[in-house]
């Protein structure tokens, strides 16, 4: 008889006769209709069996509140709710997930060498003492050999790590950290040997002729991390433990759960005792089985024990798992769905003592932001978001290892050391979508996907330093500034809608108000954000005319000039863009000589305008660095550099006019550059009618990041040239008189 006796969280099985008064119990509930010897099976993986029991009507039976009925269009089902130990259950073959790992036998063809079948699922069907047949609560299938039943389990576990579908976690942290939250549905599945087992010297047969599973209609996934966990598998459950397993030593398989479910806690009860000793809690990173399965010790389990139609419990067990694939829950808008992680993670901290729940009422949306204790008497609106956006930026992004193991808990994450890039972008998402809650209005919550992997897994801490100093001092603290462009700029930009996060394509870009063609520029926030950083005078006065917009009432920011000063007209895209262009990739050209008069005069550097990376003239008082000057990557990664065509004639450089030029004549030397431009127009409409002919009927001759980065060239230049005619008209002789 085995005794339940232990120290840990890993449960032995309960002794033989509790096992028995369980099954019994259970057959004489009114709806049971599974095999006795299923019960059987599955009795040393119930946990307290006893707590399951009552006594009615003079006999024990299961108590009510421990039985569920599901109805379904093919038939209801009878199940128990149960504790389990967490080795129990097996993944089923016959997932619709992975099905076309076998041979179909819809396939006419015979099976290739590297295929193989599986045997079809029938109901399991018993003959009675009076020589009738009975159908019971449970499905039978036949194998081939003890090889074939184990192989096909290991295949179909291989299987279902391969195809887990999109998750946005990691199961098996999930599992580690949290437990197993959801329970599986186990139907009892008969296995027939059909090859006769091999015996050993005195006639014992080596390993048994047939098999009892409880395989995972629902929950396969589960089911098999679980096993992962254990450093078991679906075929050890099924087919037989191996002893190395268990603490043994040699090739022995051990097939009574009773003895090797027994053997498997005291080991793992030994081994986490030793490890909470020495680490006191026990460290879920640490890399022991018991560590690592210790909130797996006991899980809930729905086993199906009864149905109203036998012949088709496969249907019925099938159609429920269709249904909960098919019928997903009810989807969370990005911003809801960031949102409800965000508080997940708050209230989690505020369970564990490690947040004060007034910050985190604040924090969550649900108190206004002058509830925060501390908060400066004199904190103008923008500075009351920034507050609460900086705390939940820390929060999120905790360099305290305690607060790191608790959202790994809440969000299901790797260990710090191989977060992702996706766990990365989903925390920074989080943070978005919590900050909006202090703006009139949502964005995009993957406006704040700009953070580098490298940077984030140890936490952020900016600085404690208050906003209005920070703007205060951007045009010289070059770590004000960096602060300001990396955590605030990107969400300022988003909620005056001057900035969206890319969305794939130029036609899921926005348009504005006054510069539909303009506006259409494909860019991610980092290319933005890099822009700025190029252009910083500029970039700290925007900065300063959000923050002032926010205090004046949330009102429409107003540009601003080359030296910050707001001007009279509202920002909006195309200006950002015009002002901030993109960083397209373009690699700088050899320029020739221009062919001028060998008595031209050259230009001073005061009085000649330089050319810029992309080809357009820089107006004086503006700042445009030349790419050699800027502080930070000159082309945006995303893109691709674009290449000129071979036979591109090359504009003149003002530069390259000879030294010995005795002395400036700007204006024939500026007559000469727009010659030049003329000439370099026609060859660009040249060009691009040679790729329209180039091009197949239907075909495209540029990629749309070449299309994007030519567009918005030609959008620059007409902007400068624009400014020039402004420009000349000032300097030209007045119009004669009539």
């Amino acid at each position: 008889m085995v005794e339940n006796a232990q120290a840990g969280p890993f449960p032995r099985p309960a002794s033989l006769e509790m096992q028995r008064k369980w099954v019994e119990a259970g057959l004489n509930t009114p709806g049971v209709n599974v095999p006795r010897e299923a019960l059987f099976n599955f009795a040393p993986f119930v946990v307290d069996p006893e707590s399951m029991l009552t006594e009615q009507v003079g006999m024990r039976m299961w108590r009510p509140d421990a039985l569920r009925r599901l109805h379904t269009d093919a038939g209801d089902m009878l199940i128990a709710v149960v504790r389990m130990h967490g080795a129990g259950g097996s993944v089923w073959e016959h997932n619709e997930r992975i099905s076309s790992l076998w041979h179909s036998p819809a396939n006419p063809a015979p099976a290739r060498e590297d295929e193989s079948s599986l045997s079809a699922v029938r109901p399991y069907v018993q003959q009675v003492a009076d020589g009738s047949t009975q159908e019971f609560a449970a499905v039978e299938s036949v194998a081939e050999n003890r090889e074939s039943l184990v192989a096909n389990l290991e295949k179909a576990a291989s299987g279902l790590r391969e195809r887990e579908g999109h998750r946005a976690y990691d199961l098996r942290q999930d599992l580690i950290l949290n437990g197993q939250l959801e329970p599986g549905l186990y139907v009892a599945q008969h296995i027939l040997i059909k090859e006769a087992p091999l015996q050993a010297r005195d006639g014992r047969p080596l390993h048994p002729a047939e098999h009892w599973q409880w395989m995972a209609v629902r929950g396969n996934n589960r089911t098999q991390r679980r096993h992962e966990i254990f450093r078991l598998s679906s075929a050890d459950v099924v087919a037989g433990v191996p002893v190395k397993k268990i603490g043994g030593s040699g090739e022995d398989v051990v097939f009574d759960p009773n003895d090797w479910l027994t053997r498997l806690s005291d080991l793992l009860n030994e081994e986490y005792a030793s490890h909470s000793v020495a680490m006191s809690p026990a460290d879920p990173d640490d890399d022991s089985r018991a560590v690592q399965a210790a909130r797996l010790a006991v899980v809930e389990s729905h086993l199906v024990v009864g149905t109203s139609a036998p012949r088709r419990l496969y249907r019925i067990a099938q159609m429920s798992n269709r249904r909960d694939h098919v019928h997903m829950p009810l989807e969370f808008t990005p911003n809801d769905r960031g949102r409800a992680l965000g508080r997940s993670v708050l209230g989690m901290y505020v369970a564990e003592g490690v947040l004060d729940e007034r910050v985190a009422e604040v924090l969550s949306g649900g108190v206004p932001i002058a509830g925060l204790p501390g908060l400066p008497a004199d904190a103008t609106v923008s500075e009351r978001r920034d507050i609460r956006s900086m705390m939940l930026l820390r929060e999120l992004f905790p360099v305290e290892r305690r607060k790191r193991l608790l959202i790994r808990r809440a969000l299901s994450e790797a260990p710090p050391s191989q977060l992702s890039a996706p766990e990365a972008n989903r925390r920074a998402r989080v943070w978005s979508a919590m900050t909006s809650e202090s703006f009139p209005s949502p964005w995009n919550p993957r406006i704040a996907e700009v953070f580098q992997l490298g940077d984030v897994r140890d936490g952020l801490n900016p600085s404690d330093r208050r906003l209005p100093e920070l703007l205060a001092q951007a045009d010289t603290d070059d770590e004000a500034f960096e602060e300001l462009i990396s955590f605030r700029a990107a969400h300022w930009l988003a909620a005056f809608d001057i900035i969206d996060a890319d969305r794939g394509s130029l036609t899921g870009q926005k348009t504005d108000d006054d510069g539909t063609k303009a506006d259409r520029v494909r860019r991610t926030v980092k290319n933005n954000l890099m822009a700025m950083r190029n252009n910083r005078r500029k970039a700290v006065g925007a900065l300063r005319e959000l923050a002032a917009a926010m205090d004046e009432g949330d009102r429409r920011p107003r540009k601003v000039s080359a030296t910050g000063e707001p001007l009279l007209e509202p920002m909006n895209r195309a200006w950002f863009n015009r002002e901030f262009p993109k960083e397209a990739g373009v690699r700088g050209r050899g320029v020739p000589k221009p062919r001028v008069n060998s008595a031209a005069p050259r230009p001073t550097a005061q009085s000649a305008r330089p050319v810029v990376g992309n080809g357009a003239m820089a107006v004086p008082g503006e700042e445009r660095p030349a790419p050699e000057t800027r502080s930070g990557p000159v082309r945006s990664p995303e893109i691709a550099p674009t290449h000129p065509a071979p036979d591109e004639v090359q504009p003149p450089s003002l530069e390259s006019v000879p030294a010995t030029d005795p002395a400036p004549n700007l204006a024939v030397n500026l007559e000469q550059q727009v010659g030049a431009l003329v000439h370099d127009v026609g060859r660009c409409q040249e060009l691009a009618e040679s790729l329209a002919v180039q091009a197949k009927p239907g075909g495209r001759s540029l990629t749309r990041d070449q299309a994007d980065s030519i567009a918005l060239g030609l959008m620059t230049a007409e902007v400068e040239i624009r400014r020039l005619r402004a420009k000349l008209d000032g300097l030209a002789e007045p119009l004669a008189g009539p």
